[in-house]
């Protein structure tokens, strides 16, 4: 008989939504990808190191270039200096960063802190390690942390803080000030952080990202982890990157190197060229999604929906309580799938123990403008 290690997991609510989506041919707004095609020069750049016998085993780390990239990249961001040697590593997308980092650091018995709402990967992976997630609610409607609640539940087990800024599902950030904040909160004890930034480029209305990579004192205890498939508009490329400290990079690849060893060698050649020839991409990714957040969002004012726009992320937040206050918010998603057409991801399935009034789903906006405009005429007849 199998007794699982994860017996509370089933099919993940994007994976259902998708499928749902397909089944009745609705608009799918619902898992985080685009409906559009990365760069023409990056998508022609893996066939030609496909055709030049770039198809072997990458090192372990990480293409050399990519990683050269990914540090240069972190300076002109963020005006700090990272070693692309012993600090960059390159893996299989984010999640696997993520996992491998857990893995790395949770020991059985040991709680890692999450805010709710929270992305799905974060507790299965610490449960696989033996430890138990602390659940802290982000606070309404803001989804800020909650700093008195989070100093509540740091104890002697407390492990690790996963943060995420820009935030999945609510496009909330984390300020400078707030990194201040929590190094002064975690600053005498032995705690340390991963920092999810996959969406590091997507921030709005002129704001800067607060990355962990800048605040010097938070950097030397945490993985800070980004994704080249939000960057680069591949998500299907699943390749992603972790920068750490060296001594902390060298425990991180003890598990990566068993988990996948490396990532696919023809899309780190691919991004490495991209990179080093279209700096400005990363400068003109704010400007790219805003202006798909403002065309969505300008489309839907005459809705029935009630939201604040995304401060970062692509994903966009809307509120259906003049609507629907019947429904919970997963009987929503699959009610506006379909009756109405368009998928949409319940908010509360991010939660430990959801809000009862929550009346939220997140639509995706990373479309093009033809796919948000069809599914802002929908969504206005609701």
């Amino acid at each position: 008989m199998i007794i699982s290690k994860l017996p509370q997991v089933g099919t993940t609510i994007f994976t259902r939504m998708s499928q749902l989506a397909v089944a009745t041919g609705a608009l799918n707004l619902s898992q985080g990808f685009p409906d559009f095609d990365g760069p023409q020069a990056l998508r022609e750049a893996v066939g030609r190191h496909i055709a030049a016998g770039h198809n072997q085993y990458a090192p372990m780390t990480g293409l050399p270039a990519l990683r050269e990239q990914v540090a240069a990249k972190i300076a002109r961001s963020y005006g700090c200096s990272v070693d692309a040697d012993s600090e960059v590593t390159i893996t299989p997308g984010a999640t696997q960063a993520i996992f491998c980092a857990i893995q790395a650091l949770v020991n059985p018995g040991d709680e890692v802190i999450v805010f709710d709402p929270c992305y799905d990967s974060y507790e299965p992976s610490v449960e696989l390690a033996g430890g138990r997630c602390v659940h802290v609610p982000l606070t309404l409607p803001g989804f800020a942390i909650d700093w008195q609640r989070l100093g509540d539940a740091l104890s002697d087990r407390t492990r690790l803080v996963i943060l995420n800024s820009p935030h999945n599902p609510s496009g909330a950030l984390i300020s400078a000030a707030e990194l201040d904040r929590l190094a002064t909160l975690i600053r005498e004890r032995d705690i340390y952080l991963i920092s999810d930034e996959v969406y590091e480029h997507l921030v709005f209305d002129g704001v800067g990202h607060a990355s962990v990579l800048a605040h010097e004192e938070l950097y030397q205890r945490a993985f800070v982890v980004s994704s080249f498939g939000k960057t680069y508009h591949v998500t299907g490329w699943k390749t992603g990157y972790v920068v750490a400290p060296p001594v902390l990079s060298a425990e991180l690849r003890k598990v990566h190197q068993y988990v996948s060893f490396c990532g696919v060698t023809p899309l780190q050649w691919a991004l490495a060229d991209f990179m080093a020839e279209h700096p400005e991409h990363v400068e003109e990714l704010p400007a790219f999604y805003q202006a798909k957040r403002d065309l969505f969002c300008d489309l839907l004012k005459d809705s029935r929906f009630t939201f604040v726009r995304a401060a970062g992320s692509y994903f966009q937040l809307v509120d259906y309580s003049s609507i629907r206050p019947d429904l919970d918010d997963l009987a929503m998603a699959e009610w506006l799938t379909r009756e109405h057409g368009v998928a949409a991801i319940p908010v509360s399935v991010f939660y430990q123990q959801p809000p009862k009034d929550l009346r939220l789903v997140r639509l995706c906006f990373a479309k093009r403008e033809e796919t948000l405009a069809q599914a802002a005429e929908k969504l206005c007849a609701v």
